[in-house]
């Protein structure tokens, strides 16, 4: 059969098979945006954490198609294509604009994450943008790696960059672009991945122009709107199977960084009425001194998340999963901060808050939600000078803890759960970047929550200072209030970080500090476990004896607990 034969199509119908290959080419151009991001990357960060990610939408701002990746990026985003769409007009937006944007109360979320989108025309017509966002290893402030937990004010964090465009009309704007170097401490790594994110944001330009000259600009921007409706009306039709009612649920972060005896409450009240959906924060604490303040945009993508996991996998997820949904945001809150509150720990609070949300919508639905997860993704930001060179060197690390038990399996040891989806920093990229050495790294025993099923575990890691005067952020989580069991499991571990320093001494770290490391100081970090599930002597002697032999569950722990 001929190309011009097989691509015959009813113009006035929309051919449901055609309109799934055509879905199907969506989701693979975003995933190849993502491929082309994570390859053309220059910092560790996003090479090897994959702390990036990559979207497709419409041209009025509906999420059309998104890569496999990280959550919060993914619907962080949206405000961002909005953004644009508000500022500009489309009628302003030409074909070969690049923008950028990373401002947390203009449309972005911290100011690590910086956003690039691209408007795709065909025909002179707008009918898609593509958008890239990725975590930059820095964007200057008060310390290396752009993460101060002690930060007071926005401006403390680094460079904030308002919508602007970055390119117009295929001409790049030099002056940005100095600009933005002038500012950062490693500006080649920096403008590396900036650029990594326009080839992401190119490749769908031109695969969205393939599509189109094999289906027509009509009929494709019609299938468009076809997938949006079809999965706002399968995600209506899952919310229905909820019982309707008011389902409330409390939890805490640890600290804001600045007062580190005081923990912030975050409280949601979720109704479910009908195929609608609403999240309520009336009850959480008001804004705080550090940086867990999370803009509208995080608190959005936590709700997001929420919707897609007690909707189902089976949901083509595109803007048409979260037209059910609602928020109610309190001005002045953790959840909706007043500028300039800093917020460049927010993923910590997006977490906690895509916690609550679950474990609220787990009392109307237990058997379709998991005990807590450990809720942490703790963030460690080596910075400083090399002794040998004087140049800067930066590498973060992303480290995770235990996923919840469900009544069907144990938790996932060491996983990144809800919102978040990185990895950690490989041993070898960590100490080429860094005068840093892991002498220890291995699954903490004990630290999954106890149950019928276990809670995963979190996991024990050591880094060994090799010169003096190396600066470390410390954004921790779960350190003082443990990730709650289910249906009688246990809660699992709290996290603990402590420095051992080479003079013998020990030092505790709350959660949050910036730190200094000298060379021999030792910092080690035990991170949390997931919540239990069922009643511990409901577990089969079989699974208590592999867990032993695994190194998972200590003996006294299997006397005590277990009874084995």
């Amino acid at each position: 059969m001929e190309m011009s034969e097989a691509l015959t199509i009813n113009r006035d119908e929309l051919d449901p098979i055609t309109v799934e290959v055509i879905r199907h080419k969506l989701d693979g151009i975003a995933d190849e945006m993502q491929t082309t991001l994570l390859r053309s990357s220059f910092s560790p960060i996003v090479k090897e954490g994959l702390d990036a990610s990559a979207s497709l939408f419409t041209a009025d701002g509906t999420t059309l198609a998104q890569s496999c990746s990280i959550p919060i990026h993914l619907a962080t985003l949206i405000p961002c294509v909005e953004q644009v769409i508000k500022t500009y007009g489309q009628s302003e937006i030409s074909d070969g604009d690049i923008y950028i944007i990373n401002d947390p109360y203009g449309g972005g979320t911290h100011l690590p994450d910086i956003a690039i989108i691209v408007p795709i025309f065909v025909d002179e017509e707008l009918i898609a943008f593509s958008a890239a966002m990725a975590h930059h290893q820095d964007v200057g402030g008060k310390t290396p790696g752009s993460v101060p937990t002690d930060a007071t004010e926005l401006y403390q964090e680094g460079l904030c960059i308002p919508l602007v465009r970055l390119s117009r009309r295929g001409a790049y704007d030099d002056q940005i672009i100095r600009f933005i170097r002038k500012n950062v401490r490693i500006p080649d790594v920096v403008m590396g991945d900036i650029n990594a994110q326009i080839a992401a944001c190119s490749i769908a330009r031109r695969r969205i122009s393939e599509v189109s000259a094999m289906y027509g600009r009509a009929y494709l921007t019609r299938v468009f709107g076809n997938l949006i409706d079809r999965s706002e009306l399968l995600t209506r039709k899952a919310l229905e199977g909820i019982p309707d009612g008011v389902y409330n649920f409390v939890d805490y972060l640890d600290n804001d960084g600045i007062d580190l005896d005081k923990k912030i409450r975050i409280e949601v009240t979720a109704t479910v009425k009908g195929d609608e959906l609403n999240f309520d924060f009336a009850g959480t604490d008001a804004q705080v001194k550090g940086p867990l303040n999370c803009v509208y945009s995080g608190t959005l993508a936590a709700a997001c998340f929420v919707v897609r996991a007690a909707t189902g996998s089976n949901i083509p997820t595109n803007g048409g999963c979260f037209k059910p949904l609602s928020i109610s945001l309190p001005p002045g809150t953790v959840v909706n901060p007043n500028h300039p509150a800093p917020v460049n720990a927010r993923t910590a609070t997006i977490k906690r808050i895509t916690g609550t949300m679950l474990a609220a919508l787990a009392k109307a639905v237990p058997d379709k939600v998991p005990a807590s997860n450990a809720g942490e993704l703790l963030v460690i930001a080596f910075g400083g000078r090399r002794a040998d060179t004087n140049e800067s060197f930066i590498v973060t690390e992303l480290i995770a803890g235990g996923s919840g038990a469900s009544q069907y399996q144990d938790g996932v040891d060491v996983v990144e759960t809800d919102a978040t989806n990185c990895m950690n920093m490989p041993v070898e990229a960590m100490e080429v970047d860094a005068p840093v050495r892991v002498i220890r790294a291995a699954l903490r025993d004990d630290s999954g929550g106890v149950g019928q099923h276990r809670g995963g575990l979190g996991v024990i890691r050591e880094y060994e200072a090799l010169q003096d005067g190396i600066t470390v952020s410390h954004r921790g989580e779960r350190h003082f209030t443990a990730a709650a069991g289910l249906n009688g499991g246990g809660s699992g571990a709290v996290a603990r970080s402590v420095v051992k320093r080479r003079d013998g001494s020990r030092e505790e770290v709350r959660s949050k500090e910036v730190l200094r490391l000298d060379k021999g100081d030792v910092l080690l970090v035990e991170t949390a476990g997931g919540g239990g599930y069922g009643k511990p002597q409901e577990r089969s002697k079989t699974e208590i004896e592999e867990d032993l032999m695994n190194g998972k569950v200590s003996n006294k722990a299997a006397l005590e607990v277990y009874g084995h």
